[in-house]
């Protein structure tokens, strides 16, 4: 993630957190968009995407126990290690925007 598109996001998470905590002045709106989804939009399509590939990964692999017929062990085994490896993906980048959010809270303003 580049430096402008996290300040980016860092000045939208803030903005949430006055909303939420009632500071937010009346008529305004909170624009969070990035391209057509924004960031929520975006970030709840990634886990959903983390979340298929482990099912998928799953389904693969109970498939194989049962015998299926076409179903192969190394194919499993890739499928296994995509969905691994796009959970890590997943928890680093919430570990990143944990760390920016309290970063972001403990500026002094």
């Amino acid at each position: 993630m580049s430096a402008p598109a996290l300040a980016s996001a860092l000045a939208q998470m803030q903005s949430l957190a006055t909303q939420a905590g009632g500071d937010a002045t009346q008529g305004q709106r909170l624009d969070t968009t990035v391209g057509e989804g924004g960031f929520v939009g975006e970030l709840q399509a990634s886990v959903q995407r983390i979340n298929a590939l482990k099912l998928q990964a799953d389904a693969k692999a109970q498939a194989f126990q049962a015998g299926a017929p076409g179903v192969e062990l190394n194919d499993v085994m890739v499928d296994m290690q995509k969905a691994s490896v796009a959970t890590e993906m997943g928890i680093q980048v919430r570990n990143r925007l944990v760390t920016a959010y309290k970063d972001v809270m403990n500026m002094q303003v």
